[in-house]
């Protein structure tokens, strides 16, 4: 299974989520489902709809404890994590999880997607 995890800015639109997306995939991953902070979740479920994904809202205590690849300081400061798309990803999956992609910005630098797969489906 692979999980694509999702950081944004409030501003951050449909096309700023689908840049992200399209960035780290390259077109080279069949996605399974979503992830984002809980508190994000609304913001991420139109381009869950319309992938026809599930959408995995992560509560933000569980961030912390992931260890992702690239660190930001305001996602250190926010939340604990040093990428929150990272993070999402590896926390929606469980502890064997590993990261398949680290984080990728959008075009416009809104959202950021990183990608992580389970060995299990």
């Amino acid at each position: 299974m692979i999980v694509a995890g999702f950081g944004f800015r409030q501003s951050a639109s449909l096309a700023s989520l689908e840049g992200a997306l399209e960035g780290v995939t390259g077109g080279a991953f069949v996605i399974d489902a979503l992830a984002t902070l809980d508190r994000k979740a609304a913001q991420l479920a139109p381009l869950a709809r319309k992938l026809a994904l599930p959408l995995i809202a992560i509560p933000a205590d569980r961030l912390a404890d992931q260890p992702t690849l690239t660190h930001s300081s305001a996602s250190l400061a926010a939340h604990g994590a040093g990428s929150v798309a990272e993070a999402a990803a590896l926390a929606a999956l469980g502890p064997e999880a590993r990261l398949l992609a680290p984080r990728f910005l959008s075009p416009d630098r809104l959202a950021s997607c990183a990608l992580a797969e389970s060995p299990f489906p």
